[in-house]
């Protein structure tokens, strides 16, 4: 199947309407439609003003980035991001066109 990947990248402690930010885009993407999405925490990272955030035992929660990512047709993902815009929200973002599907097993017969 083909379609696009579109990756959101946020802080892990980042609130929209009361809700983690993480959270929210999951639960906007699915209410657009898109069959699923994933939320992936990050155990070091950096952004534009280059300060190092790690996952250490006296790291304050909520400064690690978090990277959320939906495998969706086009026009589903532009949706999201209009929502997305429409909330005023200034994210950083990832949009690729890819391939997806389900591996198949050896022999073409079902997994167990």
């Amino acid at each position: 199947m083909k379609g696009v990947v579109l990756r959101f990248f946020v802080h892990e402690g980042e609130r929209h309407g009361g809700q983690l930010l993480f959270e929210w885009l999951l639960a906007e993407a699915r209410r657009a439609g898109i069959p699923g999405g994933s939320a992936f925490r990050a155990i070091a990272g950096y952004g534009r003003h280059g300060v190092l955030h790690e996952q250490t035992f006296f790291e304050l929660a909520g400064n690690l980035p978090v990277q959320v990512v939906f495998f969706t047709a086009s026009d589903l993902a532009q949706a999201l991001l209009a929502r997305v815009a429409a909330e005023g929200l200034r994210l950083v973002y990832s949009l690729s066109e890819a391939e997806f599907g389900v591996t198949q097993p050896a022999g073409g017969g079902s997994a167990p």
